[in-house]
């Protein structure tokens, strides 16, 4: 992998700058040909193109769109056993692909997904430059921690840092110990991880009497979890490593979608990689800037496994206008909000984990970790919840006055009852990957 000559000072590739009219023109004629590819190459889309009556050489706006049902996970997933091991969804020649990885199986059965040569080279430079939007440079030092079995993350930002051009170093997710050594030692500037392997890794530099923030650390890039973009969290994490925390998105069918920039100010969409949708999740229709909808992405360009109007499930803010960076891609603002199918009613509130999480950590004492409870005792004669229990940990001070702060925080902030268990430090489990929040009984 070649290292890449980047656009300017602080921004990668020059389509991050294109003008509202280009990116629209560019998505259009992309979406056409990659439609017209799909209905020819992928045997489910053939079919689910037939069924809908739609003809994909005759599309000529993102309207046409609304037609086609969306795909969701457990389609694709259902999917192949239909033809095994590939699946229907592929759409090239089983003899040109060079990379399949696994989802996590955090919402669904493990499934493979599938790239090509020119699928892996389009998915390191976008990779690149989200890392050189937050300020990975040559001469850096990049700590991987995220896993290099079966998951898409850690040959990723390989391919991502390989390209900027800063050295690698592969530590993957676990090992904790060894992890501050070498960050320590080596002189390492940059690293990804979960927020919560983040936080883990906190603590077990207090244990060992190693001062995070006496590295040469200065960015530190979280996702694969909401936390990056809670404001308690990443404020955190910042004030125990000493380096700023940027938040990124993504999933193993859309690698990567979206990053945060030096500015903080929303994650930046790649408009030429993916057409985006915001969807009401009721009625599936679009819902303007700034209101919460479902994401649903287009592939423009992919070709082994590609994707038409597939719903992440997360819940997400759009805002399209220009940033105070030079980047003009529209922005998901707050980042993830939360999942669709993990929001919580309570009382006929609608609560997301991420809210409860950014509660607590507005909390001094309060430890990192912590659970959202949820069983058949917190449900009224009509099954609705009438509220939630939250288990958390005692970092600092007296458990039984953080008890009374956390309920009554959730109350105010949330409108929400909690029946609050605030336990000694080290009780709950510590996240190597992604954390369980949600524990439904």
């Amino acid at each position: 992998m070649m290292v890449g000559t980047p656009f300017s000072e602080d921004i990668w590739d020059e389509v991050e700058t294109w003008s509202r009219d280009r990116i629209t023109a560019y998505q259009l004629e992309r979406m056409k040909k990659q439609l017209t590819y799909v209905g020819e190459k992928s045997d489910y889309y053939r079919d689910v193109f037939k069924k809908a009556g739609f003809d994909p050489r005759g599309f000529k706006s993102f309207d046409d769109l609304s037609v086609l049902p969306i795909t969701r996970k457990i389609d694709y997933v259902n999917a192949i056993p239909q033809q095994r091991p590939w699946g229907p969804f592929l759409a090239c020649d089983p003899k040109d692909i060079l990379r399949v990885h696994f989802s996590s199986g955090t919402t669904s059965k493990p499934a493979h997904m599938c790239w090509t040569g020119p699928d892996i080279e389009r998915w390191a430079d976008v990779f690149a430059r989200y890392f050189y939007a937050q300020g990975v440079r040559r001469g850096d030092v990049y700590q991987g921690m995220v896993s290099f079995a079966w998951f898409v993350g850690g040959l990723a930002t390989a391919l991502a840092v390989q390209r900027v051009g800063a050295a690698f170093i592969p530590a993957g997710n676990g090992d904790s110990e060894r992890q501050i050594d070498t960050i320590l030692d080596y002189g390492v500037t940059a690293i990804f991880a979960t927020p919560s392997f983040a936080a883990h890794l906190i603590e077990v530099a207090a244990k060992m009497g190693r001062d995070l923030t006496k590295s040469k650390l200065k960015t530190i890039m979280v996702g694969g979890e909401p936390g990056g973009g809670v404001p308690g969290t990443r404020a955190r994490i910042e004030k125990h490593w000493g380096a700023k925390t940027y938040d990124c998105y993504g999933m193993i069918e859309f690698q990567p979608t979206a990053w945060e920039t030096a500015t903080q100010n929303g994650l930046v969409i790649a408009e030429d990689f993916c057409f985006a949708e915001v969807l009401d999740p009721e009625t599936l229709k679009p819902v303007p800037d700034g209101t919460p909808g479902v994401l649903v992405l287009t592939h423009l360009d992919k070709q082994a496994c590609p994707l038409v109007r597939w719903s992440t499930g997360d819940i997400v803010v759009r805002d399209s206008r220009p940033g105070n960076d030079g980047r003009t891609f529209g922005r998901l603002v707050g980042g993830v909000h939360g999942r669709a199918d993990d929001m919580l009613v309570i009382r006929g509130a609608n609560v997301f984990p991420s809210a409860i999480e950014e509660v607590l950590r507005s909390i001094p004492g309060l430890g990192a970790e912590f659970q959202i409870v949820l069983d058949d005792s917190l449900k009224d004669n009509a099954g609705f919840y009438t509220g939630i229990k939250l288990k958390a940990e005692v970092e600092k001070g007296n458990a039984d006055e953080l008890t009374k702060e956390v309920t009554k925080r959730v109350r105010e902030k949330l409108t929400v009852r909690a029946e609050v268990e605030v336990l000694p430090f080290g009780t709950l489990p510590r996240a190597m990957h992604k954390a369980k929040r949600v524990i439904k009984n």
